[in-house]
């Protein structure tokens, strides 16, 4: 059985770590499937935004250990652990949280633009309990997304930090019932599909670039993109839909 499921309808990729005998644990045959999934969402223009879920009530165990003894790395060069964390896609992703993330899956939900969890599911960055420490973008996300003394807390001892305190501080976007993940993760999805898909590509691609900017060098890059975007069809047809009092046809473009 594949160890990453896909599924592909309106506007949506759902990609789902399929491992849950080792807590969707991340190895290199998973990396390669995930990276292999995230080029797809890429390449298709059909497919507008992505969801990142796992299997079996768990989001991911992270690295597989079992595996790391081996020798094996999972991850890949440029790209990072699971294909992603170095270069997420252009196109927003949603991770979809159930039960844990824990070590390497935290570090996955860090890398995704808007995250859906469950109540009862759990954060963690814990490599420092097994002699590693969170080089898949966990030391470099954690401070952007939490309070910088929670961050510390959550790296320094390892200690797991609960949906609704991770909600409390903006880590998690929506919380669920437990089970409710993924369905509210389609709902948000749904909802960033039906726009256009070049002016929500370039709204991520300067949200995500603003944090290493100054004011001036944001501003400078905002423009160029911009200029790409008031340039667009999809500008043009946003504009005509609204005064004409009708839904836009977006062409991507």
């Amino acid at each position: 059985m594949s160890t990453v499921l896909t599924e592909f309808g309106d506007g949506i990729a759902v990609i789902t770590i399929n491992r849950p005998e080792a807590r969707n644990a991340v190895d290199l045959e998973t990396t390669k499937a995930i990276a292999a999934a995230i080029d797809e969402l890429e390449a298709r223009p059909d497919l507008l935004v992505g969801i990142l879920t796992g299997a079996g009530g768990t989001f991911s165990s992270g690295m597989d250990l079992k595996a790391f003894a081996r020798g094996e790395r999972p991850a890949l060069p440029g790209r990072g652990f699971a294909g992603i964390t170095e270069r997420p896609p252009s196109k927003p992703l949603i991770a979809a949280v159930e039960g844990w993330a824990a070590a390497g899956g935290c570090e996955l939900a860090l890398a995704a633009d808007l995250v859906v969890a469950a109540r009862d599911a759990t954060f963690s960055l814990p490599e420092v309990k097994r002699g590693l420490i969170a080089v898949g973008g966990g030391l470099l996300r954690v401070a952007k997304a939490l309070p910088y003394h929670l961050a510390m807390h959550l790296v320094l001892t390892g200690d797991p930090l609960p949906a609704t305190k991770a909600h409390e501080y903006g880590l998690v976007n929506v919380l669920t019932e437990p089970g409710g993940a993924l369905g509210e993760a389609r709902a948000l999805a749904g909802r960033i599909a039906a726009n256009a898909p070049f002016a929500v590509r370039a709204s991520k691609q300067i949200v995500a670039a603003s944090v290493s900017y100054t004011d001036a060098e944001a501003f400078a890059e905002q423009r160029k993109v911009w200029l790409e975007v008031t340039a667009s069809a999809d500008a043009m047809e946003g504009a005509r839909a609204f005064a004409e009092k009708r839904a836009p046809v977006w062409q991507d473009r």
